[in-house]
């Protein structure tokens, strides 16, 4: 009897799920943050900031005309019944598209948590599916005489799409790949949305093989000389891109069990190596995604807050000692000779940069720029990255970025990567002409990292307060605050009722 050699045909053997699927599946399925985690009263407590601070984040994006253009229904004057609420805004609509415009108010200004480690991104991000889900899903309920989810579903879901984002950003970089980071927005949302919508187990996997085999992000919108304004809604596209998926899925779609793992087709061969060459000369395993650590809640336990400057994390500590050093050179900026920037690996890969200056997203991911707003202004705020501000100010800006020597400290670097560190070091000192400099002003820790959280939340919940100042009358704004600051009743508190506190009529 003849055999077929194998070289001409494919087996066709299904195989079982992917292991990395099946544990992501059955975190979101069995995880029970009160049960096993130490710290679970922490996390519960930092998922209630992290809501104010996103949401937060997303009313103030509402003052920008290039924000708002993205919003709303697909279709003019399309009526969505029991729709997704945004908030901020009078708009409901279906949860796919309220996912998108959650998700792309809470990213435009770069102000929304961050996660550093091999991979970088913004947890938070995840906010725009969950939200919108949590409230569909409510509004949904109620009209069929059931009950709402609760607040305490939201902030769980949160606390998993950060563990599950954060987790595997520990130990695998997507943008050594070219990817971005979004992708694991995509992924996480899927998640936890499957979740929202109480899919099985089997379901919950469909789904993510499906986020996983969907085509991922490029960064090339995050480098010069390509950066723009997708960046600012890059999020929101995964996070309702996963809510879509999600949906297929629960229709019956069927799932990609090898969705990483097949070879030559698969996640890990196609997107997972740099070249062909690395394909061929890599071992399997160095291929496959690494875990540092079980699933948990470390991630929201650890996120990192940005409280001071709406700028790419890696510029907080910079931006911090820029301000200290205003008042030794506000009236000596002519006799600056040179400007020397300490800084990790990571800040120099990402966001140093010379040269023009083309938009507000090139503006904000670019060292340089933002130091030198800081050090001339003794601030920065959102306004200062916008086209008006730059043509006014820009030759001043652009003679003191000239003058600025951006050099690594290798031990800045090696605590970046340390997992009990986790530090985001940066340095400035400024050198005048007669010789004279000040002093060297390092700051290893932002004030929105866990070491520095007594410190931190306070202002936390004051640039919680101004952003809704900026959307509501005092009394609502009060209510609000008075809900947020209170874990127990926000916790118990139904979804849509939440919402209804964001809608403007």
């Amino acid at each position: 009897m003849s055999t077929i050699s194998s070289a001409t045909v494919e087996s066709n053997v299904r195989p079982e799920y992917d292991l990395e699927i099946q544990k992501i599946a059955d975190y979101v399925i069995n995880y029970s943050i009160d049960n096993d985690s130490p710290n679970s009263a922490d996390a519960w407590q930092t998922a209630r900031y992290c809501l104010m601070d996103t949401i937060g984040c997303g009313l103030l994006a509402l003052r920008f005309p290039e924000c708002t253009k993205h919003l709303g229904p697909n279709c003019a004057d399309q009526i969505t019944p029991n729709g997704s609420r945004v908030p901020g805004t009078s708009y409901r609509l279906d949860p796919v598209k309220a996912a998108f415009d959650i998700g792309c108010i809470v990213r435009w200004l770069d102000y929304n948590d961050t996660w550093l480690a091999a991979e970088w991104g913004h947890p938070s991000d995840n906010l725009g599916g969950i939200l919108a889900v949590a409230d569909f899903i409510s509004q949904q309920n109620i009209s069929k005489g059931h009950s709402p989810l609760k607040m305490r579903d939201v902030l769980e879901a949160m606390i998993m799409a950060h563990e599950i984002q954060g987790v595997i950003a520990l130990e695998n970089s997507f943008n050594r790949v070219g990817l971005d980071h979004v992708f694991l927005v995509k992924l996480a949302s899927t998640a936890v949305v499957a979740k929202l919508y109480n899919l099985p187990r089997e379901r919950i996997m469909a789904a993510i093989s499906q986020a996983l085999v969907d085509g991922q992000a490029l960064r090339t919108y995050r480098h010069a000389p390509n950066a723009g304004s997708r960046k600012s809604w890059a999020a929101g596209d995964a996070t309702s891109r996963a809510v879509r998926l999600v949906d297929i899925t629960s229709r019956g779609e069927m799932g990609i069990p090898g969705a990483l793992s097949a070879p030559q087709w698969g996640f890990y061969d196609v997107l997972f190596s740099h070249t062909n060459k690395d394909l061929a000369t890599k071992p399997e395993a160095e291929r496959r995604f690494s875990f540092q650590r079980e699933f948990g809640s470390y991630v929201m336990e650890n996120i990192l807050f940005k409280l001071s400057f709406p700028a790419e994390f890696h510029a907080q500590t910079a931006c911090e000692a820029a301000v200290i050093l205003y008042p030794q050179i506000e009236d000596r900026i002519d006799e600056v000779d040179r400007i020397v920037l300490t800084t990790h690996e990571s800040a120099i890969r990402i966001i140093s940069k010379e040269g023009t200056l083309n938009n507000p997203a090139d503006r904000d991911h670019c060292l340089q720029y933002m130091v030198a707003v800081a050090l001339l202004t003794g601030d920065l705020m959102a306004e200062n990255y916008e086209d008006d501000y730059h043509a006014q100010h820009h030759l001043l800006i652009d003679s003191l970025r000239r003058k600025m020597e951006v050099i690594e400290d290798e031990g800045y670097s090696k605590d970046y990567h340390d997992p009990n560190k986790r530090s985001i070091a940066n340095a400035i000192q400024v050198f005048f002409k007669d010789g004279s400099s000040t002093d060297k002003v390092a700051i290893e820790y932002p004030i929105g990292h866990k070491r520095r959280r007594i410190e931190g939340i306070p202002v936390l919940e004051a640039k919680f307060q101004s952003s809704l100042a900026t959307r509501f009358v005092e009394g609502r704004c009060q209510e609000i605050i008075t809900l947020c600051d209170d874990q127990v009743a926000l916790e118990q508190t139904p979804v849509n009722e939440f919402m209804d506190k964001f809608v403007i009529n």
